[in-house]
């Protein structure tokens, strides 16, 4: 457990590290525009964390920690799972028509609607993870092609069949609102989803660091001769953490649905890209799912602040990717300069 602990703590410091010589980089980068650095960082902590940008951050916090968590679980256990695309949208979709079409009360749908988000975005990558075992396809391979085609698929569906005649967009029907997720508690800037996202971060924390499966998987990723010869059943195990992985990504696209969006929209999932964002911080933080939440929600932060910077100082928004970009450059060079050390 001691071990287990200074890994977290020696990522979360290097974490903070990388971010503090980022800041500085950034602000010299800043300081070329011909503005005060000091004055754009002020705007994006206070857009990010003051009134209603904490509650803009929280909101975005859900999508980018789910994915991230879901990159972490399969990282941890030696997967490389790049269809959470694929996965977090049949899991938007199939929230999306148990809670239009299933004859239930509306809370009882968004329970069933949550639910057969799980379901499907498990399923849809424990295919990929079959895949591999029974025809020797990679992992990476078959989740990332298997997005493709949940992309074409979900696309025709709410562009025909499933489309709302009554707008000129792809998109289906409206949630009911009985159906909906509360977007805030007791006129708190937390919405029913950032609570559904922080149980289940504590979850895969927990198990990570106390669970017998998340000791399987650690092992796993690093030696998987070693975890064979030891009795870890790994085709079992591939199978699980692919269904775990694509679970948790089916699980965002049903709290964007039925928490934020309220219908399923062609590409609205996918346009502010919370795979990669999640994937980003999943790999920076080296699999650490304490790591990985503490990364995403920076990201988060990062980028609605760096909206309201860019409406109370008119500089662009994208200086925060500048910034998002130079924290993912010092932290790959890391282990260079440690190694030279």
């Amino acid at each position: 457990m001691t071990g287990v602990g200074l890994e977290t703590k020696s990522r979360l410091a290097a974490i903070l590290l990388s971010i503090a010589v980022a800041v500085v980089l950034g602000g010299l980068v800043v300081l070329s525009t011909g503005a005060n650095p000091l004055s754009v960082y002020q705007e994006i902590v206070r857009g990010a964390l003051v009134g209603r940008g904490l509650g803009e951050t929280l909101s975005r916090s859900v999508p980018l920690i789910g994915m991230g968590l879901a990159a972490a679980i399969a990282f941890r256990a030696g997967l490389i799972n790049l269809g959470g695309d694929g996965q977090m949208l049949v899991g938007g979709l199939a929230a999306a028509l148990v809670a239009l079409y299933v004859p239930a009360p509306g809370a009882v749908r968004a329970v069933l609607a949550l639910t057969a988000a799980i379901c499907a975005g498990g399923l849809y990558a424990w295919v990929a993870a079959v895949l591999q075992l029974g025809l020797a396809i990679p992992f990476l391979i078959t989740s990332l092609l298997l997005s493709y085609i949940a992309r074409g698929v979900t696309s025709y569906l709410v562009r025909y069949p499933l489309r709302d005649p009554s707008t000129g967009m792809p998109e289906t029907y409206r949630v009911a609102s009985a159906a909906r997720l509360p977007s805030s508690i007791f006129d708190l800037p937390v919405s029913f989803g950032t609570l559904i996202m922080a149980a289940v971060a504590i979850a895969v924390i927990v198990n990570d660091k106390r669970g017998v499966h998340g000791f399987e998987w650690r092992i796993t990723g690093l030696n998987p001769r070693f975890a064979g010869y030891s009795g870890t059943n790994l085709p079992r195990q591939t199978q699980r953490v692919a269904f775990l992985s694509g679970a948790l990504a089916g699980l965002v696209g049903a709290l964007l649905i039925l928490g934020q969006q309220y219908r399923f929209t062609d590409g609205a999932l996918l346009a502010p890209g919370y795979t990669w964002s999640g994937l980003m911080a999943a790999v920076l933080a080296m699999a650490s799912p304490i790591a990985t939440v503490v990364t995403a929600a920076f990201f988060a932060a990062l980028q609605v602040g760096g909206f309201a910077m860019e409406r109370a100082l008119g500089l662009p928004a994208v200086l925060t990717w500048v910034l998002q970009a130079l924290i993912i450059l010092c932290l790959a060079a890391r282990p260079v300069f440690s190694k030279r050390r």
